[in-house]
């Protein structure tokens, strides 16, 4: 797949080399399906091949930067046999997505613009090196409230960032986190009026791309701090897989559903 046949994100490169890569599917706020974890798959994939390219901006287009998570098995229908065949559907976790980003030598940088919902709070955690929030957008780590369990290692990577019972209580209540709390939490690193948002996070960028950062250097820091991690995210991958896998069939999760339909307080019986 090459950047140019992208339908569910936008890749645009600049001079600097600064690839920003955008979540362009506004209508459902930038929910994101198979399609677009393997089209992020292959954003990371040619900015490994290219050599010109330098750093990442992840971001959203409009007010969003991502709902989560999205599940139409009618989608599968409009997909191509050669791309259907690069989807592997019990990958609930995203292994194959997040162990590319982990093993990604060039600096990450994530401007949330907006609501970022289960994976769309969860990718940037395990797959950005910085992340920057607009101050009026907010983070929901909703897995409880679907009966299901975090992705992305998220399981292991939020003890490691806040401490095991603040992780406990963020994700077994579920409650919506502001951007001023995630900051405090030490989950983003900095918090900025949404219209200084992406000027920032590109003006963070070129500190870290020559001529004023040493990208060889910043290239051999990222492969040290992330090397002795990446077993133990590969790990925490296929125990959120098979947990994810279990969880799809139960009760519980089709009352999450159905209550999300309706618009109401799910019903839960453990079953």
């Amino acid at each position: 797949m090459k950047v140019d046949e992208f339908r569910d994100i936008k890749y645009e490169m600049d001079e600097n080399g600064i690839v920003t890569v955008t979540l362009n599917i506004p209508d459902r706020k930038n929910a994101m399906s198979q399609i677009t974890f393997l089209e992020l798959w292959y954003a990371i994939d040619a900015m490994e091949q290219d050599k010109s390219t330098r750093a990442m901006i992840l971001t959203g287009e409009g007010d969003a930067f991502s709902s989560g998570g999205y599940f139409n098995p009618k989608m599968f229908d409009e997909i191509p046999p050669e791309v259907k065949n690069e989807i592997d559907i019990t990958d609930i976790a995203q292994k194959k997505l997040c162990l590319k980003f982990w093993n990604f030598d060039k600096p990450v940088i994530t401007a949330i613009n907006g609501l970022a919902v289960g994976a769309g709070f969860t990718m940037p955690l395990a797959c950005a090196d910085l992340i920057y929030m607009a101050e009026d957008a907010w983070a929901g780590l909703f897995f409880v409230k679907r009966a299901i369990v975090p992705e992305f290692a998220t399981s292991w990577l939020l003890p490691f960032l806040v401490g095991f019972q603040k992780a406990k209580e963020l994700m077994y209540f579920g409650d919506k986190i502001t951007a001023q709390q995630a900051f405090e939490l030490g989950l983003v690193n900095a918090v900025l009026p949404k219209d200084a948002l992406l000027p920032y996070a590109r003006q963070q960028a070129e500190r870290l791309i020559p001529p004023k950062g040493p990208s060889l250097s910043l290239k051999w820091m990222k492969r040290i701090l992330h090397q002795p991690l990446i077993d133990i995210v590969t790990k925490q991958l296929d125990w959120e897989n098979k947990a994810l896998n279990k969880l799809a069939t139960t009760g519980d999760f089709s009352e999450s559903m159905k209550a999300l339909k309706e618009k109401r307080e799910a019903v839960f019986k453990g079953k």
